[in-house]
Formats: C-alpha cells, structure tokens, sequence
C-alpha cells in the first residue's frame, strides 16, 4: 500500500503548475530520492524545470560516493545537479550549524534558478521525532508544531510534501519503482538523540495506531494556527514594549503572561536568527526571573555568550565575545563549553579515567545538564556514603583560581552533581564492565 505517497504526490500535482521551476534538496538517502523521483514524474507531464541540490557534508568516507551516485542519476535523468561540499565546521553545534549552512546553499540555488519551489523529504515520522523532541527537550509554541508542509518564504515557498506519508511506505514506493538510494549509516548510531526516538518511541506508537503520524499532522496544524493568532496580538504591543533593543520592563509586566511569553520568543528569535533552536523553555524561565528579580543590576547568560542584562527597568541582550564567568548548557549529543573544552556522547570508549563518565539513566533524572559551580555544592562519591565539596575537589586537584569559575560541572534535572569532568566522579559513574546507557567524553 502506498496510499499516502498517492496523497503526497497529488498534492504535489494540484500545487505546481506548468513550467515552474523545482529545487529539490536531495542527499541520496530513499526519502529524498523518491520525492526526485515523484517531481520527475511530474515533469514529464507538466513540463516543470528540475533542478537538484546536494551538499556533501563531508564527514563520512562515504561522501563523495554519494555526491557522484546522485550527480549520475541526475545526468541519466537530464535534470540539473547543483553541488557544494562543505570544507569547515565551527565550533558550533554540528546539527544546527550544517542546516544552516544547507539551507543558505538552497537559497543561493533558488535564487540562482529564480525558482518557484524548494522542496524538501521531511516525512511524517520526521516530523512526529522532531515534536517529540521538542516536547521532552523544551520548545515554543512554534517550536512544539515542528515544521510545517509549506512555508512562505517571499519569493518563493519552501514545500515538504512527504510529511503526509511514512518512512516504511517511502521505502515501499521506493522498492515498487526500483528507485535506488544510498543508506547513510549514522541513522542507526544510538548515541544521536533523534535516532533513539526513531528505533524505540515511534515503534511504539505505530503500534498502538498504524496512522499515528496524522494524529501528529493535526497536532502540528492546531499549534501554528494557534501560533499565528497570538503572534498577531502580539505584535500590536511589541514595539510599545521593546524599542531600539531594549525591553521596557514595567510595561511588558502590564501585558497578559501569554504575550509576554510570544515577545520574549520574538526577541530571541530576531537576536539568535538561525541559532534559536538553541534556546528552550528553561531559557524563557530564566530570563523571567530574571525580570521579577529585586536586584537592579543582574544579568543571565544564554547558549553562545549571549548576555541578558537587567538594569533597572530595561532588559537587554548583548553578545560577548570575552570569557563568561557562569553558564548552563542543556547536553544532548554535543556541547562546547566556554573554557575551550568539549563534551560529546559517545557509543564506546576504552578509557577509564576522569575524562570519561558512564552513567546509568535508570538513576539519574535526564536530560543533564553542563553548568558552573554553585557556592557551597557538594558531589556524592564513589565507593563511600560521603560528600564532598566542590571547592575542596578543585583544591585538592590544584586547579589554578582563574580555572575554576569556568570549571565544568555536570549535573541532573535534580541538579544532582554526576561528574566534575577530567577531576572526579560521583558515586552514580559506572566501570567499563558495569551496565550503562549513557557515556560521555570530555576533551
């Protein structure tokens, strides 16, 4: 049965119209090969003009193979390749920092071909794992409906027309076709959040209803039409509100907690551009008590030394460039921390020592969280029913004074202390021949 990619592909039909122009990302992998697939189809009956875009992210062995499997299927199908490979990664979050550097790609194709469409092969299942996601990790309204089937994007409208169909109904169109695909192998890794949700929640709920995924598509039409009623409310007070990048703290109290809530996230929104997927609910949180504090001066920081003042009645983001001197970090797979170091979860390591933590999720409360010390804190120890103090840690590590304040703490959502990186482990770490789930790397 492929009675939802029939849906995608009418839909698809009904939108486009004679001799429009089609970007399609396409990475080889079987969504985005069958949605090629499908506009090709199209093109022969309504004469559109194709054109497919791939980025060779360039941090598999398996890269360029991939690049030249499409670029050949493109040329035996007469369709327009456009490539880029990227060279360089920053020190931002990979995810993040690869979507936006492909995006910016499409965009230049696009407005290269002054095309109509950019369309994507983000499926239901896709989307069910990214509201998901968001739910347990933190999001906005917005962030909670996931992505949408088609975004208006001024000059053109960015489409993703599989979102009415499954990933094991994509694979069937693609096996009743003889479509052929690459498998991009870092799918199964487990130690990639998106991955875990895929092998052990979607099944799950797929089980309890086979058509769970438009339970999720009406989930997510709710939340934007919901969205974009408060957006307009409040858009009529932002501006008596926040005016030349400061929040005016007493009237933006006047306002009902909901507009509040939508101004803070557009504030955010227009400082982060492309990284706001960076901040979450608990930054909202913070920024609040923030602006409820009696202090008069305070400030907060947020993901990426973005500053939040609070002086007197105004409110206002900075970007520093200098060290930080306090940070919390929400970990998923990855993080870079302010003194120049790195965590990242790993699938194994052959290493024992403090630069490695095992944890077990049975016993702490996830997600966890990277910070730095709070004053008079203390970690529980292995092998004893003490505490210690932190400062007494640091003391009897000889780390130097300037060293500490940045010093990496890794805690719990109890904020219970599970690992001081590189110095000392808490009594929840587990040795190499003890069960764990959970194994991070500090470098």
């Amino acid at each position: 049965m492929v009675v939802f990619m029939k849906q995608a592909y009418q839909y698809l039909f009904n939108l486009i119209n004679e001799k429009e122009i089609v970007v399609v990302g396409c990475s080889g992998g079987p969504d985005s090969m069958a949605l090629l697939y499908m506009l090709n189809k199209i093109r022969s009956v309504k004469n559109i003009y194709l054109v497919c875009a791939h980025v060779n992210h360039n941090i598999r062995m398996v890269s360029k193979e991939e690049q030249l499997f499409v670029e050949k299927w493109c040329l035996d199908h007469d369709i327009v390749f456009e490539t880029m490979t990227i060279q360089k990664y920053g020190d931002d979050n990979f995810e993040n920092e690869a979507r936006t550097i492909r995006y910016k790609f499409f965009d230049d194709i696009v407005r290269k071909y002054n095309a109509n469409y950019l369309m994507t092969a983000h499926h239901g299942d896709d989307l069910m794992e990214t509201i998901l996601m968001r739910i347990v990790r933190g999001s906005t309204l917005n962030g909670y409906a996931g992505f949408h089937k088609l975004v208006d994007n001024g000059n053109y409208k960015i489409v993703r027309p599989l979102i009415f169909t499954t990933k094991s109904e994509i694979m069937e169109y693609d096996k009743k076709y003889n479509i052929p695909y690459v498998i991009d192998k870092t799918n199964f890794d487990d130690i990639h959040t998106r991955n875990r949700y895929r092998k052990v929640v979607l099944p799950f709920l797929k089980k309890e209803n086979p058509n769970v995924h438009e339970k999720f598509i009406k989930f997510s039409n709710t939340l934007e039409k919901y969205n974009d009623y408060i957006n307009k409310q409040a858009s009529k007070y932002f501006y008596s509100v926040y005016h030349d990048s400061v929040l005016d703290i007493p009237k933006y109290l006047e306002l009902d907690e909901v507009i509040q809530d939508k101004i803070l996230n557009m504030i955010l929104a227009n400082f982060y551009t492309d990284d706001v997927m960076l901040v979450n609910d608990r930054h909202i949180e913070l920024i609040h008590d923030l602006i409820q504090s009696k202090k008069k001066n305070t400030y907060i920081y947020l993901p990426n030394n973005v500053k939040v003042m609070k002086e007197y009645d105004k409110l206002f983001l900075i970007r520093e460039q200098n060290q930080v001197d306090n940070y919390e970090i929400e970990l998923f797979d990855y993080a870079k921390l302010p003194n120049g170091k790195h965590i990242k979860m790993v699938s194994s390591c052959d290493t024992n020592g403090n630069d490695v933590c095992r944890l077990s999720s049975n016993e702490v409360k996830l997600p966890l969280y990277i910070r730095t010390r709070r004053h008079g804190e203390k970690m529980a120890l292995k092998g004893t029913n003490g505490h210690k103090k932190i400062k007494d840690i640091f003391i009897d590590c000889k780390v130097a004074m300037k060293d500490r304040e940045l010093w990496p703490v890794v805690v719990d959502s109890n904020n219970e202390v599970v690992w001081i990186p590189g110095l000392k482990k808490s009594k929840f770490n587990k040795q190499k021949n003890e069960k764990c789930d959970i194994i991070i790397k500090y470098y």
